[in-house]
């Protein structure tokens, strides 16, 4: 008889690691550190399993999911909110680290998540970099709006403490630049998506960093994977308006950003938004459809190599 698939879930805690097999009493609790990780993975080595599933916890998972990696183990770590959802609908509503456990080896044994390529150690040092970066513009920006109301004393701390965290910035900045290009292969991707009009250097480390999968998806897959493409809402004889949401926020957050500047100098995608707002479409959803569109060109460029090309279209002007 053919041996029955083994599919485990980890409950990812500060402190601790909860393992659970699917249709199995077997439990297991480790301390989340160097050697509960050790035995931990030995444990689930010697069940040989199909799939292992963990749930992204803000990067305390990274040190486990390393591990499981290096031992050749198939792991794959899903988002939180699609184990809730699923628990849900199993009708457990009940919440503890142990419970949690199973609920995700019941997830990877019902859904068989598929296995994606787990960031390398330089791929997750680079997005510790822009994680870090983020943190300080919210904190000048958090800094700035005191300063509006603070007086005498405090007014000065606030100054100080604001030209402290801009050399943080600048050396943020350095520090982001040399990583991509310790990479020849980052080097080469960034040379193409530089050369895209309104896409600058943050942007093109986000996509580094965040998007593995740029180049290698179609332009459906990817604008669903990013969160920029629209998904219906009909049930019925309802008829909803289409309406983007998931995906990859951070990325989202950025490429946002970047569109803005596109439609005022980058000549097809000012054009595109042109038409849309003299079409009648609201701006906000204008430049969601921009947002896809840049993308979609960024991964055509990966996918084939190619440089930008300007086109020799006339620019005009941005929508009133």
């Amino acid at each position: 008889m053919e041996k029955e698939q083994v599919y485990a879930g980890i409950d990812v805690a500060k402190a601790s690691l909860d393992v659970a097999v699917h249709l199995s009493e077997k439990r297991w609790n480790f301390s989340n550190d160097d050697r509960g990780i050790k035995d931990a993975v030995a444990c689930l080595r010697g069940l040989s399993p199909a799939l292992v599933v963990l749930e992204a916890t803000g990067d305390i998972e990274l040190p486990l999911t390393a591990a499981l990696v290096v031992a050749e183990l198939p792991v794959v770590v899903v988002n939180p909110r699609q184990i809730r959802n699923f628990a849900r609908a199993m009708g457990k509503l009940s919440k503890t680290d142990t419970l949690d456990a199973q609920v995700m080896a019941h997830f990877a044994a019902t859904i068989r998540p598929e296995l994606r390529p787990i960031p390398d150690a330089q791929t997750q040092e680079l997005s510790d970099i822009l994680t870090r970066r983020r943190q300080i513009v919210e904190m000048i920006v958090a800094e700035r709006n005191r300063l509006l109301t603070a007086r005498g004393v405090v007014n000065e701390g606030i100054q100080a403490h604001i030209v402290w965290l801009e050399q943080e910035l600048s050396n943020i900045n350095r520090d982001m630049g040399g990583k991509i290009r310790e990479s020849s292969v980052w080097r080469e991707k960034e040379v193409l998506l530089r050369s895209v009009p309104g896409v600058g250097p943050v942007l093109s480390a986000t996509l580094l960093a965040e998007l593995p999968e740029l180049g290698d998806l179609g332009r459906r897959q990817i604008a669903a994977l990013v969160g920029v493409a629209p998904l219906n809402r009909d049930s019925g004889t309802f008829r909803g308006k289409r309406s983007v949401w998931g995906g990859r926020a951070k990325i989202r957050a950025v490429l946002y950003m970047s569109t803005l500047v596109a439609t005022r100098h980058n000549a097809v995608i000012r054009a595109f938004y042109q038409r849309l707002c003299a079409a009648g479409k609201e701006k906000k959803v204008a430049l969601t459809a921009c947002m896809r569109k840049l993308l979609t060109i960024l991964n055509a460029m990966i996918r084939h190599r190619t440089p930008w090309r300007y086109p020799t279209t006339q620019i005009i002007g941005p929508c009133p």
